[in-house]
């Protein structure tokens, strides 16, 4: 069993047993009618792991500076947030009934579609660290606002279960990166699904593969310097308080020409993941939809340094058209929307398109980039040819890759497509090498593909 796992395990042992003890002492004081502020006096041992616990380092991170009873309630709400993950049976004590067989309803459960098992609410928090203190519990919940670490960081997701449930009675849940990351050490990145429509991007690919003019590579490489040297400039304050958060780029060129693959080099080199975002996915016909799924996505990725590539982002990022009706209206507003969460990311967010001409004008001075990636001329059309073909397949001598890529005007992916077919139908015939009528033939192929004829 990995050490990480181990020591987080244990570390969420004792903590959990702390957690049992409060829940009992809070059950004596309600039931006494006495102070809650005795409950913040429970002794919790100090966190002194030196931050290798990934629970312990959250911890010192989230933890109120300014008070101590916040800290303490902080630490609470993680793990009761935690509990129904790894130890549920210790809430059991709250599916307790009064004589009258309800439940009560102070303690805030929201039901288990399994029916077992009680789930705590933000209304179970706060009875459980506010008690019939009717200013604490109001106090306590700036734990549940946006602006607190639980929910600015994805920390804790408040779930309605699909039921218009008020404030109080939305459900506490651990997100599934931070139970992860707090169970095993290691965040778990997301799968594409309905709530998160992104797809990571991973490349086998190096730098020297892509082919670009080298005006294009050097405004890539002013990418590469955000990534490395950003945390440096954050440091200073007279230019923190006058800089946006995030970095906003703008590739805009013809299909097949290095877009997708230079945001997963990017990703590939700095160590951080990429994710295609689906706007096809995220737009909806129905009012106000589209901005609840890009709110979704955008709170899921806040705060994790990830790399937000939206491919295709002519469909939101257009001409804004007159308002001459309330579909219009209702566009321009997404519009609108989706510029502002871009605006406020704190990490790096590329919008592709295949022309530029399509994006509104109004939009491209919120971008600190906007790179042009050009079809591939002669020279990096020989470049391209002379690095697609593997070695494992030798070109026949009658080939001449010069001629080819003069006659052809091909793009990196168009020519990948054909190397990848001409290898094929060499070796469904049992043979090595590439000959010039399977090389011809691939490459009438992919023109066809584009209605295009070959000259």
């Amino acid at each position: 069993m990995s050490p990480n796992i181990t020591q987080n395990a244990k570390f969420l042992e004792e903590e959990f047993q702390h957690l049992v003890a409060m829940i009992q002492l809070q059950g004596e004081l309600y039931t006494k009618n006495e102070s809650i502020k005795k409950l913040y006096e429970y002794p919790l041992p100090a966190l002194k792991d030196g931050g290798k616990s990934p629970y312990c380092s959250l911890l010192k991170q989230i933890s109120s500076k300014t008070s101590k009873e916040i800290a303490f309630a902080e630490r609470f709400v993680l793990l009761l947030a935690l509990a129904p993950y790894l130890k549920p049976q210790l809430l059991d004590v709250m599916l307790v009934r009064r004589p009258d067989n309800l439940p009560f309803t102070e303690y805030g459960d929201v039901g288990d579609t399994s029916g077992f098992g009680f789930q705590p609410s933000v209304q179970t928090a706060l009875f459980l660290l506010g008690g019939n203190d009717l200013a604490r519990r109001i106090q306590l919940q700036q734990l549940f606002t946006k602006k607190h670490p639980f929910l600015a960081q994805n920390i804790l997701v408040l779930d309605d279960r699909g039921q218009r449930r008020g404030f109080l009675e939305k459900g506490l849940a651990i997100s599934e990166e931070y139970l992860s990351l707090l169970t095993t050490g290691k965040t778990q990145l997301p799968d594409f699904s309905r709530e998160f429509p992104a797809v990571q991007l991973r490349t086998k690919m190096e730098w020297e593969d892509l082919v670009l003019p080298k005006t294009t590579f050097d405004q890539i490489k002013e990418l590469e310097h955000w990534i490395n040297y950003q945390g440096e400039l954050d440091k200073i304050p007279e230019l923190a308080r006058r800089l946006k958060p995030g970095f906003r780029a703008i590739f805009h060129g013809a299909s097949g020409t290095g877009k997708t693959l230079t945001a997963s080099l990017l990703g590939k080199f700095a160590n951080l993941p990429v994710f295609r975002i689906d706007l096809s996915q995220m737009v909806s016909k129905y009012i106000g939809e589209t901005e609840k799924n890009l709110s979704k996505l955008f709170a899921k990725a806040e705060h994790k340094n990830w790399m937000l590539f939206f491919d295709e982002a002519d469909a939101l990022f257009g001409k804004r058209t007159n308002t001459q009706n309330a579909h219009d209206k209702y566009a321009n507003q997404e519009t609108a929307y989706l510029l502002q969460r871009i605006e406020h990311y704190n990490g790096m967010v590329i919008l592709a398109s295949n022309f530029k001409s399509n994006i509104d004008k109004a939009f491209l001075r919120r971008f600190q980039a906007i790179i042009h990636f050009p079809k591939p001329k002669y020279l990096e059309r020989i470049r391209l040819w002379n690095k697609a073909f593997p070695k494992e397949f030798p070109l026949s001598e009658e080939i001449q890759l010069e001629k080819i890529a003069q006659k052809y005007e091909l793009t990196g992916a168009h020519i990948i497509n054909i190397v990848h077919t001409s290898c094929l139908s060499i070796v469904a015939k049992g043979e090595k090498t590439i000959t010039a009528a399977a090389l011809k033939a691939a490459i009438e192929k992919e023109y066809l593909k584009e209605g295009r004829i070959m000259g």
